[in-house]
C-alpha cells in the first residue's frame, strides 16, 4: 500500500506523521520505504541525523521530489510492504503526481479554522485525481490536537460529516515529537509508553483496518 501525507498548507505535521507511521510499521517487521517528496528534504535530514547518532535504520528514506513520482513509487512498492510519502506544500505538479501514486491520501489538519480553509485547495486536487483514480481513498487526520480544547472538538465535529471523513485516531501536541525531530529518533524510541507513542500506534492500527490497497501487476 502507498500512503501519502498531503496538504497544500505547510506546517501541519506531514513529516512528523510520515516518519512515525513508517517507524510504527517497520517495528512490526514490515519492509517500509519512506519517500521524501518535499523539496525541503526534512525527512532526509532526520534520516541523516539518525545515521550520525549511530542508530539502526529501520526503514529506507529516499528523496524523490519530482513529478514522476506516480510512475516511480509503484515500482518501489514491488520491494516493500508499505510506502509512505511525505508530500510537498504548494508544488502543484508534484502534488498531483503524489496523488496519482497513492492508494490512500492522509490530509493532516490542525484544530484551526484556517487549516480548514487551506484544505479546500487540497480537496480540489484530490477530486481532480479521482477522475483518473476513482478508487483513491482519503482521510483527514487531526494533528497537534489539544483533546480537551473547544476548537479541537469543534474541528472534529465539523470534519465528522465531511468527505473525506476524519480518522478516529488523533495526534496530540507533544513535546516528544520535537525531541524526535532533533535527535533522529522516533517518539517510541524516546519513551515507548508515552502518549505520543500510543497515538501513533493507534493511527497505524486504524489505517491497517481500512479496506484499501491495490494489486500491482
Amino acid at each position: 500500500m502507498i500512503v501519502a501525507f498531503l496538504n497544500q498548507k505547510g506546517g501541519v505535521g506531514k513529516t512528523t506523521l510520515a516518519l512515525h507511521l513508517a517507524g510504527a510499521w517497520a517495528a512490526e517487521g514490515r519492509r517500509v520505504i519512506l519517500i521524501d517528496a518535499d523539496p525541503q528534504g526534512s525527512a532526509l535530514d532526520w534520516s541523516e541525523r539518525r545515521s550520525h547518532e549511530g542508530l539502526p535504520r529501520s526503514f529506507s528514506t529516499i528523496g524523490l521530489a519530482r513529478d514522476t513520482l506516480h510512475r516511480e513509487a509503484p515500482e518501489l512498492a514491488r520491494d516493500a510492504d508499505m510506502i509512505v510519502i511525505d508530500g510537498p506544500p504548494r508544488v502543484a505538479g508534484l502534488m498531483r503526481s503524489a496523488l496519482l501514486a497513492a492508494d490512500l491520501v492522509l490530509i493532516p489538519v490542525q484544530p484551526s479554522p484556517f487549516d480548514g480553509w487551506a484544505s479546500a485547495e487540497m480537496l480540489t486536487l484530490l477530486n481532480e485525481a479521482r477522475i483518473y483514480r476513482p478508487e483513491l481513498a482519503a482521510r483527514f487526520v487531526l494533528n497537534r490536537c489539544g483533546a480537551r480544547t473547544i476548537i479541537a472538538r469543534e474541528t472534529a465535529e465539523t470534519l465528522a460529516d465531511h468527505d473525506p471523513p476524519l480518522l478516529t485516531a488523533t495526534i496530540g501536541q507533544r513535546v516528544v515529537f520535537a525531541d524526535a525531530a532533533q535527535s533522529g529518533r522516533l517518539a517510541s524510541e524516546i519513551d515507548v509508553d508515552s502518549p505520543a507513542a500510543r497515538e501513533i500506534a493507534a493511527l497505524a492500527v486504524e489505517i491497517d483496518r481500512l479496506p484499501i490497497g491495490r494489486t500491482l501487476p
